[in-house]
Formats: C-alpha cells, sequence, structure tokens
C-alpha cells in the first residue's frame, strides 16, 4: 500500500511542478490590483487570469497526471484517457445534469454537486485511466472491430468505467460533503477550539478537495460566518473575525518554507539538486502567495504521515492565533501579500504578533520534519529510492549528446531486440530485458552514466540523472 502511494506521489510531480509559477503570477497579479482583482488593471488582469488558469484547473492537471504516472509505460493515450475520465464524471454529476436525472430544478440540487470538479475526482479519474490503459493497452478486438484495438480502445473502456465510478459518488458524494458542511456549523460554536479544529481539518482534506466544504461555512457565507468578506468589509467583533485565517499565516509564511528546508537537509546527497528545485519553488510559492498544494502534494502521498503531522501543527497554529486574538486576514490566501495588505484593515488585532508565532512554528516545522523524516526514513522528495548510487545527481551539461548516450546504452543492453520495455524516473531509465546474459555493463558505463542496477534478472535500471528524459526520449526513437 504504502509503495502504491508513493508511486501515485511521484506521479503527481508533473502536474505539481507547474503550479508555484502559476500561484505566483496570481500572487503579483493580486498584489497590483488588490480590490479589483484585475478589474483596476489590465497587467494585474493578465497575470491573475494567466495563473488561474492552472490553478483553477488543478484537478484536471491532476487527472492527466495520476494517469500517465501510473500507467505502465507513460504512454500519452493514459493521459488522454485521464482527460476522458475526468471530463465524463464531472459532466454527469454537474448540477445540471444531475436536474435533469433527478427532475428537480437546478437551484434545489445537493450543493455538493456544485463542488465536484475536485482535487479527488480529478485522482480518482487519473487512477482509473491507468487502471484501463494497463488492461487494455494490448488487447487485440476483432478483425472488424481492429480500428479500435490496443491503445485506442483505452479511452473508450475508461468512458464505460467512469460510467460506474459515478453512479457510485452519485450517493456517496453528497453524503460526505453535506456531512462535512454539517459538521463544520457544529464546532462553528466552539470558539478558538472550533477554529483550531477547522485550521487541522482544512490542511487534512486538501489533497482530496473536500476543504471546500468547510471552506463554504467558515470562510464564505454558507451559514452566515463569512470570515473573509467580513474582515475586508471591516463588520463584525474586533479579535473575532479573521479567526478562521489568521492562523494560516505562520504556518504558510514560515512553518512550510522551514519544512521545505528540513527536506532538502535531509535529501540524499546526490539527490539533493533534484530535490531543491521543486521544494524551494514551492516554498517561495507558500511565503509569498500562500499557495500550498505545490509544497503538501510533494510529499502528501509520499510521507503521508508526516502530511498528518502537519496537519495537527496547522490546527495549533490557528488556535493559538484564536486565542489570543492575533488576527489578520487574506483575499487570495495567507501570504507575505494578504499580510501586507492586512496590516492598516480595521479588523486586524495585534497583527505583528503573528510574526513571531511564525518563527516558532518555522523552528518546530523544521526540527520536528527533519527528526521524523530521518527516524522513519520516510520518502519525502529526495530520498524516494531506497538504493543508493553514487553520482545518481550528477546534472549533465545542456551539451551532452543524448543520441550518442542512447546509442550506447541500447548497445550495451544486447540490442533493440532484447529490449522488452523502457520507462524512467527521476533520474533512472528502468528497462526490462528478455536476455540478461546479453546486457554489458562495460559498453554501457562507456555513455558515461552515474550507475548500473540490477534488481532482477530482466531488470536493469540506468543512473544517468535529471536529464534522463531526453535519453529516453532518444531510446524510445532507436526502439
Amino acid at each position: 500500500m504504502m509503495k502504491y502511494l508513493q508511486k501515485l506521489g511521484r506521479s503527481l510531480m508533473l502536474p505539481v511542478a507547474v503550479l508555484p509559477v502559476a500561484s505566483i503570477l496570481m500572487g503579483i497579479g493580486y498584489a497590483i490590483d488588490p480590490a479589483g482583482w484585475g478589474g483596476g488593471s489590465p497587467i494585474a488582469a493578465f497575470l491573475i487570469s494567466a495563473g488561474g488558469a492552472i490553478i483553477d484547473n488543478m484537478s484536471i492537471l491532476f487527472a492527466v497526471g495520476v494517469a500517465l504516472g501510473m500507467s505502465k509505460d507513460k504512454d500519452g493515450s493514459a493521459a488522454l484517457a485521464g482527460l476522458v475520465a475526468f471530463l465524463v464524471v464531472t459532466k454527469l454529476l454537474s448540477t445540471g445534469t444531475v436536474a435533469q436525472l433527478t427532475s428537480v430544478p437546478a437551484e434545489e440540487v445537493n450543493a455538493a454537486f456544485g463542488k465536484i470538479s475536485n482535487q479527488f475526482v480529478g485522482i480518482i479519474s487519473g487512477l482509473v485511466a491507468a487502471s484501463m490503459y494497463n488492461r487494455f493497452s494490448h488487447v487485440q478486438l476483432t478483425p472488424a472491430l481492429s480500428f479500435f484495438s490496443g491503445k485506442r480502445l483505452v479511452p473508450i473502456m475508461t468512458s464505460f468505467a467512469m460510467l460506474l465510478v459515478s453512479a457510485v459518488l452519485f450517493f456517496v458524494w453528497p453524503v460526505v460533503y453535506s456531512g462535512l458542511v454539517a459538521f463544520g456549523t457544529t464546532i462553528s460554536s466552539m470558539g478558538a477550539v472550533g477554529a483550531g479544529i477547522y485550521g487541522f481539518l482544512n490542511r487534512l482534506l486538501i489533497p482530496t478537495g473536500l476543504h471546500h466544504a468547510l471552506n463554504s461555512v467558515f470562510w464564505f457565507d454558507a451559514i452566515g460566518i463569512n470570515d473573509i468578506g467580513k474582515f475586508w468589509a471591516s463588520e463584525g467583533v474586533p479579535g473575532v473575525v479573521g479567526r478562521y485565517q489568521a492562523g494560516f499565516f505562520p504556518v504558510m509564511m514560515f512553518g512550510l518554507p522551514a519544512a521545505a528546508l528540513a527536506m532538502y537537509h535531509t535529501a540524499k546527497d546526490n539527490k539533493k539538486k533534484v530535490a531543491a528545485g521543486l521544494l524551494m519553488a514551492a516554498a517561495f510559492s507558500s511565503f509569498f502567495t500562500g499557495v500550498t498544494e505545490p509544497m503538501e502534494f510533494a510529499f502528501v502521498f509520499l510521507a503521508p504521515g508526516l502530511y498528518l503531522v502537519h496537519a495537527v501543527l496547522t490546527g495549533i497554529s490557528v488556535f493559538l492565533a484564536a486565542q489570543f486574538q492575533w488576527i489578520a486576514g487574506f483575499g487570495f490566501s495567507a501570504g507575505l501579500i494578504d499580510y501586507i495588505l492586512s496590516l492598516n484593515m480595521p479588523l486586524a488585532v495585534n497583527i505583528l504578533m503573528l510574526i513571531p508565532l511564525g518563527l516558532v512554528m518555522a523552528v518546530i516545522y523544521y526540527f520536528l520534519f527533519r527528526f521524523l523524516i530521518v527516524k522513519l526514513n520516510l520518502k519525502t522528495p529526495g530520498r524516494e529510492d531506497d538504493e543508493s548510487v553514487e553520482g545518481e545527481g550528477v546534472v549533465l551539461g545542456k551539451n551532452a549528446n543524448f543520441a550518442v548516450m542512447a546509442s550506447t546504452i541500447l548497445e550495451g543492453l544486447g540490442g533493440k531486440e532484447n529490449v522488452a520495455s523502457l520507462d524512467y524516473c527521476v533520474t533512472r531509465l528502468r528497462l526490462e530485458v528478455k536476455d540478461n546474459l546479453l546486457v554489458n555493463e562495460g559498453q554501457i558505463k562507456k555513455a558515461g552514466i552515474a550507475g548500473i542496477i540490477r534488481p532482477s534478472k530482466t531488470n536493469v535500471q540506468v543512473v544517468v540523472g535529471p536529464q534522463v528524459q531526453f535519453v529516453a526520449d532518444e531510446m524510445k526513437k532507436l526502439l
């Protein structure tokens, strides 16, 4: 199970890698025009729209990325099937379609179906598509239907599979969503403790997208709390309005960047350069804009226990800020931009105290994350593979001749006739050969690779480095 989650986590790295840039674009646009969100500035509108095109469609990116990453040979038809799966389920369970199926007015349809385009559904779509690809990508149909054989069959079978998934979600999704809304309504009467519980659940539910149900209760106007709206409208009781927002600033501006530093420091020495790119970009996104998904999805499936710790620490931070009435609010998210904009708001109370709280959270995050990662040997970015090979993190020069490398490696593998399958991960070519006796490790090493691993008689892993994709692309041409 843990290996499956780790594979899922690695599959999300492709879509997650694009999120920091999108969030920074939106953050800059919002900083230029915090009141109008682009209504008062064409430049702000351009930046916000560009970033929003990615952030707002995160669930689609996840569907495609998971389908591609979980398929056995990372073929583009799996990614297409992931998109097909997501389109089918979100259309079938959209408010308009549900209204037709149940013969009730659209305004009376359960609000849950208005939130069906979430990360949870995106990941499910990707997993179903990958499963269909792994099962049907090599199936041959009768001559009359031969055009639809193999990879063309995958999106078709995925569509049928998503009909069943949609039927299940039709009954399950409203119960889950409505249950969370009801639970949120209950804990809203618990003061600072309720705020802490909300902070914990908000982070815990991020990977599924179900946090939107709770957000509608606390941040928006589902039951009259409307914490964000009232803070910026300066309506309500000082010290109370904003308590469901303030405690996120110490975590997003200080805690998660410190966690990123801990992950970088605990990454394997030969993988630090690989891990640094993702972690540092994600940390900057969290600090500057308050968009945490790039950081959180970098380890939620690779080390779910560590993510639980993050959720607990977030709950504690939100509780402390609410308890001591250190209040700030956000219009976009709890990053530096919104913190600065909150400084002069009438309902901002003791806002400067969020800085020392953030510094304390940074220390706790860093040392607790570092201790747990090392003690439990958690597979955070840069620690995914069990084998340690010297030079695995070596970065090849831009002028490296990938075609020559691919040709040399293929010759050492015994030629293209001896290669049964080709795949690659962050730094390695992962190959399956037909006859292990034909593999010549000395010839493979002439390509200048960092190392060779032989997990079994028919499996060969060639350690190339971060540019492994380009070598794999050239090998696919030769195959």
